[in-house]
């Protein structure tokens, strides 16, 4: 089991896992990421966060790609409404968005994997302070960054993407 960046191979992949919870969400009626088939995530989006080198993916020995997230320092206008209390410039935050772990994957601590993951090559990077968002309902995210020493820094509404309004919760924590 290994987390690298993506190669240009990984992407059909990527989006199977994409499709995947898209699918599980729309089987059981619950939705935890407020996505929309079609709008966000598709390959497109794939593409293009490979495009920004910044596409990471988590990988079993067989090379079966089980999880993805894109890991930048982009923080969205709408992180400016939120009173972060660990000061930093903006290059010196890391942000991880699009965390997903295939349905058929979930339960064994990868997302855990993939946080830490996140927190060791930023740090290394030089940045002080990790933040994200996630949807108010996302309940495992919610009870998940909290567990890994996030602080809830506060929520906002978000034109998520452009077709729909929500509140997201933002955490942070220091590198």
């Amino acid at each position: 089991m290994l987390i690298r960046l993506a190669a240009p191979g990984d992407l059909d992949q990527v989006a199977a896992i994409y499709d995947a919870i898209l699918s599980q969400e729309e089987a059981t009626g619950h939705s935890y990421t407020n996505w929309k088939r079609g709008a966000y995530p598709t390959p497109d989006t794939a593409r293009q966060i490979l495009r920004e080198g910044t596409l990471y993916v988590g990988e079993d020995d067989n090379g079966f790609i089980w999880g993805s997230m894109n890991l930048n320092g982009i923080q969205l206008p709408e992180y400016a409404k939120i009173p972060w209390s660990i000061p930093a410039r903006p290059e010196e935050v890391a942000v991880i968005h699009t965390l997903t772990i295939h349905p058929d994957w979930s339960g064994r601590g990868l997302a855990r994997r993939m946080v830490t993951f996140a927190e060791e090559t930023s740090r290394k990077a030089g940045k002080k302070v990790m933040r994200f968002d996630t949807w108010e309902h996302n309940a495992p995210a919610n009870h998940l960054y909290p567990a890994l020493g996030y602080r809830l820094a506060g929520s906002t509404e978000f034109f998520f993407m452009g077709y729909t309004r929500s509140t997201l919760n933002l955490y942070e924590k220091a590198l």
